[in-house]
Formats: C-alpha cells, sequence, structure tokens
C-alpha cells in the first residue's frame, strides 16, 4: 500500500507545482507532457507487468517497477530543462505501471477469497487519500522547498518500500505460464502513443496537416490495424475482441476514455487555471482540491452503494456525465474576481459527478464477461481511462498554448507570460495581475468547452446502454 501510495501520489502531487516548474523552464506548449508522459508510460506497459508477474512471481517484478520508479524520481529531481523532465516522467511511468497492476494481483495471492474484499478496500482508500492529499502536499513542498522536493521525496519512501518488499513479502513460485502477447501490447501503446503525438501535432508539428502530423495519423491505423490482427491469433491476446460483440463493452470504452480525459486531464490544469486566474500560491490552490477529491469520495462511495443495493448501473453512467458537462459549462462562465467560495462548489460538483460514475465502467464489463475473461476486460478499461487522460492532456496543452498565443496582447512589464511563477506573479502590480488573469481566463474558455464536450460523448454513451441488473446475492 506504501508502494501504491508513492505511485499514485506522484500524479496528483505534481499538477500545484506545474505552474511553478513552466515558469522556470518555459515551453508552455509542453505543459500537458509532465503528465501525459507519465500516463502514457503507465498504461503501455500495465499489460506486460500483469503479464510478468504470473510468469516470474509477483515479488521480483514488484521491486523492478518500484526500483525503476525511484530511479526515475531522482531524474526528475535533476532534471535541467523542459525536455529532459518529461524523459525522467516516463521512466517514473515505466515504473508506476508496474506496481500499480501488481498491488491488486498481490493481494490475491496473499488472501483467500473471503478476505480479499477487505484488504481490496485498503487498497481503494489509499487511492482516494493520494487524490485528496496530493494537490495539498505538492503546492505546500514547493512553497517551501522548490518543485524538486516533490520527486526527490520518493527516494526514502522507495528505499523503505523495497526493503520492505525483500524481507515482508513471500516469494510464491508460479505454477502458470501463461503466454505473453508481447506483439499486441507493444502494437497498442504504439497505437495509444500515435494518438496522444497527433493530439499535440499543431505544437510539434506546426499543424494538423502537416507532412508529420499525416505520418504519425497514417502510422496510428497501421499499428491498430495490426493489433487487430494480432489480437484475433493471439493465444491469450491483451483485449479478446470478442468482448465487442457485446455493446456494452464498446460503450463503457467510451465512458472511461472520457471519465480519463475529464477526471485525471483535467486536475494538472485546474492547478494552472486557480493559480493564474485568482492569484492563489501553490499551497492554497491545493487545498481548494480538497473540495474536488472530497467530491469524488461521496459520489464514489455514495454510488457504490446504491449500485449495491439497486443492482443498476446506467442511472449513476447518465447522472455523473450530466453533472460534470453541467460543471464544465459553469466553469466557462467564471471570470477574474470570481468568488472562491463559487469556484469550490463548482469544483465540488464536478468531483460528484466524476465520482458517481467511477465504479460504473469496472462494475458493468466484469457483469457482461464471461469468468474467464474478467481481468482482461478489467484491464480494458483501465488502460481506457488512463489512455484517455493521456490523450486529452496532450490536447489540452496545445489548445492552452495556442490561446495564450493568439489572445495574449502587451501586457506592460511582461516579456513572457508563460514564465510567470505564481510567486513573481503575486510581486506584479494589481493592474498586471488582472491583464495576466484576463488573457488566461480567455485561454481557458476553448478547454473547458472542449471537455464539456467530451462529457457530452459519455452522456450520449450512457443513454444508449441497456438497462441491465446486476446479479442480485440470495437471501441468507
Amino acid at each position: 500500500m506504501t508502494a501504491l501510495f508513492m505511485a499514485t501520489l506522484d500524479n496528483q502531487i505534481v499538477a500545484t507545482a506545474l505552474p511553478t516548474i513552466v515558469g522556470e523552464f518555459g515551453q508552455m506548449e509542453r505543459f500537458g507532457w509532465i503528465g501525459s508522459a507519465y500516463l502514457l508510460a503507465t498504461c503501455a506497459v500495465m499489460p506486460l507487468y500483469g503479464k510478468l508477474g504470473d510468469l516470474f512471481g509477483r515479488k521480483y517484478v514488484m521491486i523492478a517497477a518500484v526500483t525503476i520508479f525511484t530511479l526515475g524520481s531522482i531524474a526528475c529531481g535533476l532534471a535541467v530543462s523542459m525536455n529532459t523532465l518529461i524523459a525522467a516522467r516516463v521512466l517514473q511511468g515505466l515504473g508506476g505501471g508496474g506496481i500499480m497492476v501488481s498491488i491488486f494481483s498481490i493481494n490475491a495471492d496473499l488472501f483467500e477469497p473471503h478476505e480479499r474484499a477487505r484488504y481490496q478496500s485498503y487498497s481503494s482508500l489509499v487511492l482516494m487519500a493520494s487524490g485528496a492529499v496530493g494537490p495539498v502536499l505538492g503546492g505546500t513542498m514547493s512553497d517551501l522547498f522548490g518543485w524538486r522536493s516533490i520527486f526527490l521525496i520518493n527516494i526514502p519512501i522507495g528505499i523503505a518500500v523495497l526493503a520492505g518488499l525483500f524481507i515482508f513479502l513471500p516469494y510464491r513460485r508460479p505454477t502458470r505460464r501463461p503466454t505473453i502477447d508481447y506483439a499486441g501490447a507493444l502494437l497498442l501503446a504504439a497505437a495509444v502513443t500515435c494518438v496522444v503525438l497527433l493530439g499535440d501535432g499543431a505544437e510539434l508539428f506546426g499543424s494538423l496537416f502537416s507532412l508529420g502530423s499525416l505520418a504519425i495519423a497514417a502510422l496510428g491505423v497501421v499499428c491498430t490495424t495490426a493489433w487487430v490482427l494480432v489480437e484475433r491469433r493471439a493465444p491469450e491476446p491483451i483485449v479478446p475482441l470478442t468482448l465487442f460483440r457485446n455493446p456494452t463493452f464498446s460503450l463503457m470504452l467510451v465512458i472511461s476514455l472520457a471519465s480519463g480525459a475529464v477526471g485525471i486531464g483535467m486536475v494538472n490544469y485546474f492547478a494552472l487555471y486557480l493559480q493564474t486566474t485568482t492569484g492563489l500560491t501553490p499551497s492554497l490552490a491545493g487545498m481548494l482540491f480538497i473540495m474536488l477529491t472530497g467530491g469524488i469520495v461521496c459520489g464514489s462511495l455514495t454510488a457504490g452503494r446504491l449500485i449495491s443495493l439497486s443492482g443498476r448501473y446506467k442511472p449513476f453512467a447518465i447522472v455523473s456525465a450530466s453533472l460534470t458537462v453541467i460543471a464544465l459549462l459553469i466553469f466557462t462562465q467564471i471570470q477574474p474576481g470570481t468568488p472562491l467560495y463559487l469556484i469550490c462548489a463548482i469544483m465540488a460538483l464536478h468531483g460528484i459527478g466524476i465520482g458517481f460514475g467511477q465504479q460504473v465502467p469496472i462494475v458493468a464489463v466484469q457483469n457482461i464477461a464471461s469468468r474467464g475473461d474478467v481481468g482482461a476486460a478489467t484491464g480494458a478499461v483501465t488502460l481506457s481511462r488512463m489512455g484517455g487522460a493521456s490523450i486529452a492532456i496532450s490536447i489540452y496543452g496545445a489548445i492552452i498554448a495556442a490561446g495564450l498565443a493568439r489572445g495574449t496582447t502587451a501586457i506592460p512589464g511582461i516579456a513572457d507570460i508563460e514564465k510567470l511563477t505564481p510567486l513573481v506573479l503575486s510581486t506584479l502590480p494589481e493592474a498586471t495581475r488582472q491583464l495576466v488573469a484576463q488573457s488566461y481566463t480567455a485561454a481557458f474558455l476553448p478547454l473547458f468547452l472542449t471537455a464539456g464536450g467530451i462529457s457530452l460523448i459519455a452522456l450520449t454513451a450512457a443513454i444508449s446502454l441497456k438497462a441491465a441488473r446486476l446479479p442480485q446475492k440470495p437471501a441468507a
């Protein structure tokens, strides 16, 4: 659980420190890649780590993942430019994906079925705790010790986790030798990478219709086609194509993609938005995230209990997408000077919307999949959520960079608006801060509309679901 907390915290803790990092290195167009690179690497290796654990045992696979993550944290803390930081985040993600996959498999190895649910709930609480603590901790450490401290803090934690794994975690020699679908995993990772690069094509290649962008799009189509052909013949495919025969599975992948794009992908941008338009310090901006994560926890716990009682999940998917659309549309109306309590209320509403739909895709696909495909179906939903977040972060970053380049007028005393850290911003005259806030507000308007459009797609998919009912437990 300590390893899981470390890996999941890393995606949240960096959110409130990102404006400070961009202020030091510049290159606003690369802002999104700090989060996107980590998520992309994470979802690329998730299928492989699950199979490697089956092949070699969980203990040494988990130790390898924690080691890679810790080395990646050191590289992040020592980064000298935006490019080196992004490369280090990829290394972190290669370890973080293994930690997140391995922990749930280790629970299954260590505990009997009647005990397992209790320990899985502990792991779920760790996920929620990292989401609640991350932005606050990231902002506070960035203010007190500098942004590098949020990565270097992982070194002592990683060493303690490795020592604990070596001493306490038993080694279970696997009895089953699964066939690893390496080709399927690599082709799927390549296809997702192409989509992410295409989302940032305007910044990387100058235009979405440039030769570079078209080449990436063509490569993505080739990788996707090859992946389908490989999965048809693989003995143990990453995602069994038979699952797509049920329309509920396809619709749940759409909902999960949108959930990742809006629920995870927006976190970094909320932090930037709060610090540039309201003038909050990283630590105070982190405090506002308590409303968002508190809403997610309340919505998730409430929905989980109601789904168990009613056996129906479709209404919760509809409510989740509807609340998210409403919250994002309200965000388009916020202007500099809006009272903080109103922003807190909107963030809480957005969190409740995300929380209401958080469990729906996994519950739904596990209900429709055969016993042998439950693991693959669950993994596909998790991958689509992380992939949606990774793709959306790149798209959002391109939108913000284009908005600032297009809409920023000459602001007195500001040579480069992208290099304004929250600390520098707080020292500027009030009139200058207002002009900066207006520039960022205008740049964020198309981002909120884009996220709202993604949520509208999820709402359409939720309405299209069949009104299925989960199997109920027999009476005692």
